[in-house]
C-alpha cells in the first residue's frame, strides 16, 4: 500500500443533514505550508479588530475566530467542515456506532414513538421493552408534537443517568412507567434474516467499527442454519456509509481474492491509494479477521452464490464503493434507483484534543476506473420504490443537487440544452406533486409509516429482487433514467 494515508479508515455520513461524506482519518502532520497571502491577513486582522471595537455589543473572539474558520472550509464545497468540540464528539460517534442511551430502534407512529426493536443487551431490552411498544412520554414531557429526533435527542443523555419512559403496549391494553439506567450503546448495523426457503436478505445500515464483525458472525449463523441458500439479496438502500474499511471488507466477503474495491487519487501524492481484498487493505489494527474467520463454505458460497444489491437515492459513499465493486466485477446484479454520487473523500485532520478539520483531499473510483461523484452508480435493472411508483424520490436530494458539489472530474458538466430544461422542468413537476402526496398522506397519518418497511412482506423492489434471483419476470421501472450532471442555466 505504499504511502498511503496512515488511517484509521473512517467514511462517514450525516445522513439526516445531508453532509455524506467519504472520511479517511489522518493524524501526521503536515511538514510544509505554502506561502501565507500577507496581505489578505492582514485585511482579516484589521476586519477583526473593527468587529471587536465597533460592533453595536460586544462580540465573542473565540466565536469570531471560530466562525471565521467554519465559514472558510464550508465555502469550499458542501462536505468540508471545521469541528469544533460538539460536532467533534458527534462525528465520532456516528462512525464509531457507539452512543450514550437506552438502546431501542425506533419510528413514528401516530405522532408517538414506537419501538421497532430493543438492541440485544441494551438498558431498554433488560427492562423489558418490546417491539411495537408505543413511547407516549418521556420524562415529564408527552411524545405527541415531538420529532423523532427530539424524542431522540430526550433519551440520549449522559451514562448512568435515568430517563423515565411511559409505555403503551397495545397487545396488553395498558401503559406503564420504565425507569432505565442510560449506558453506551453499540448499535446493530446488520440485519440478516431468510425471506423464504433458500433466499436470504441480508441488510447493511450503516458501515461501522463493529459491521464486519457482525457481518461475519450472523452470516455465518445463516449458512450453518440453511446450508442450501440458492440466492442473497445485499440491502444497500438509504445507507448513508461509513468506514471505508468496512466497506472494503464487505466487498472482500463477495470477491476473489486481491480483486482491486477501490482507488482514491488527489493532489497530495498520499492520496493515491489502492484498495484490494486482502486484510491488509481493511483491517485497521492488528487483530484477528473476521472475513477470514468465516468457514471455508460459507466463504466459497459467499463468493459465488447468486445475488441482488438494492440501492436507491440514500445509498451513499461507503455503500456506493460496495456496490460499485460488486458491479465492475460483475459478481452482483444491481437493482434500484441511481445512488447518491458521493465519490470524493475527505481527510480528517485532529486540531487539538476536542477539534478537527475535515477537508476534500480526493476523489475515489470504481475498479474499473470510474468515477461516480455527482453521478452515482447506475443500477443494471431500474426499480420504483413502490408497484404504484416512486411515490416521495423526487423529493431527495443527490450529491449533484447540493450547491458548490465537487465536479466529477471525468465527464464535463453538460451545458444545459433544450432537453435538459425540459427534464428539469419534469423533475420539478414531479418534485410538487410528490410534496402534496407528502403532505396528504401525513395529514392522514401524522408520524406514520409513508412507505413500507425494508425486509418486509410488502417491500416491491425486495420481492423484484427476489423474482431476479429465481429467474421469474421483474417490473423493472418504465419512468426511471440517467440523472447526469449539468451546469446551472446562466
Amino acid at each position: 500500500m505504499g504511502q498511503k494515508l496512515k488511517i484509521a479508515g473512517w467514511v462517514a455520513i450525516g445522513a439526516v443533514a445531508g453532509a455524506l461524506t467519504t472520511v479517511q482519518l489522518q493524524a501526521v502532520a503536515r511538514g510544509s505550508l505554502a506561502p501565507l497571502p500577507l496581505e489578505e491577513l492582514q485585511q482579516f486582522a484589521a476586519v477583526f479588530g473593527m468587529v471587536k471595537s465597533d460592533y453595536v455589543e460586544p462580540v465573542d473572539e473565540k466565536k469570531l475566530v471560530t466562525d471565521a474558520i467554519s465559514g472558510m472550509v464550508a465555502s469550499l464545497d458542501p462536505h468540508s467542515q471545521y469541528f469544533d468540540k460538539k460536532s467533534f464528539k458527534e462525528f465520532r460517534e456516528g462512525t464509531s456506532g457507539r452512543f450514550v442511551g437506552v438502546g431501542i430502534e425506533i419510528t413514528m407512529e401516530d405522532g408517538l414513538v414506537k419501538v421497532v426493536s430493543p438492541i440485544e443487551d441494551s438498558p431498554a431490552h433488560r427492562a423489558g421493552l418490546k417491539t411495537n411498544d408505543l413511547i407516549t412520554k418521556i420524562d415529564d414531557t408527552p411524545v405527541k408534537g415531538l420529532t423523532i429526533n427530539d424524542a431522540v435527542k430526550r433519551m440520549r443523555g449522559e451514562p448512568n443517568t435515568k430517563v423515565v419512559l411511559t409505555v403503551f403496549r397495545k397487545d396488553e391494553n395498558r401503559s406503564f412507567p420504565v425507569t432505565i439506567t442510560r449506558q453506551e450503546i453499540k448499535t446493530q448495523s446488520v440485519k440478516v434474516k431468510l425471506i423464504e426457503p433458500g433466499y436470504a436478505w441480508v441488510r447493511v445500515s450503516q458501515f461501522q467499527e463493529r459491521t464486519v464483525e457482525d457481518f461475519a458472525r450472523k452470516l455465518e449463523e445463516l449458512y450453518r442454519d440453511n446450508p442450501g441458500l440458492k440466492g442473497l439479496v445485499l440491502d444497500l438502500r438509504n445507507d448513508p456509509g461509513g468506514l471505508l474499511d468496512a466497506a472494503v471488507a464487505i466487498s472482500a466477503a463477495f470477491l476473489p481474492a486481491d480483486a482491486t474495491v477501490v482507488t482514491t487519487n488527489g493532489q497530495l501524492e498520499e492520496s493515491k491509494s489502492i484498495y484490494k481484498a486482502t486484510p491488509e487493505h481493511y483491517l485497521r489494527r492488528n487483530g484477528a479477521d473476521p472475513i477470514r474467520r468465516l468457514s471455508e463454505a460459507t466463504k466459497g458460497s459467499l463468493r459465488k452464490l447468486p445475488m441482488v444489491v438494492l440501492v436507491n437515492e440514500g445509498s451513499a459513499s461507503a455503500s456506493e464503493i460496495v456496490a460499485g465493486a460488486l458491479q465492475d466485477h460483475q459478481r452482483a446484479v444491481i437493482m434500484g434507483n441511481q445512488t447518491f454520487g458521493k465519490g470524493s473523500v475527505q481527510t480528517v485532520r485532529p486540531l487539538g484534543p476536542d477539534t478537527g478539520l475535515k477537508i476534500t483531499t480526493a476523489r475515489y473510483y470504481t475498479p474499473s476506473g470510474r468515477s461516480i461523484q455527482a453521478k452515482g452508480i447506475v443500477p443494471d435493472v431500474w426499480i420504483d420504490e413502490t408497484a404504484d411508483g416512486n411515490l416521495f424520490a423526487a423529493l431527495r436530494t443527490r450529491e449533484a443537487d447540493l450547491e458548490k458539489h465537487l465536479g466529477n472530474g471525468q465527464d464535463a458538466a453538460k451545458p444545459q440544452s433544450e432537453a435538459d430544461k425540459e427534464a428539469e422542468r419534469q423533475r420539478e413537476q414531479e418534485r410538487e406533486a410528490a410534496r402534496q402526496r407528502l403532505e396528504e398522506e401525513t395529514k392522514k397519518n401524522p408520524g406514520g409509516r409513508l412507505l413500507p418497511e425494508f425486509g418486509s412482506e410488502k417491500d416491491f423492489p425486495l420481492q423484484q429482487a427476489l423474482n431476479r434471483l429465481k429467474g421469474k419476470p421483474v417490473q423493472a421501472s418504465k419512468t426511471l433514467s440517467v440523472r447526469e450532471e449539468a451546469k446551472p442555466e446562466e
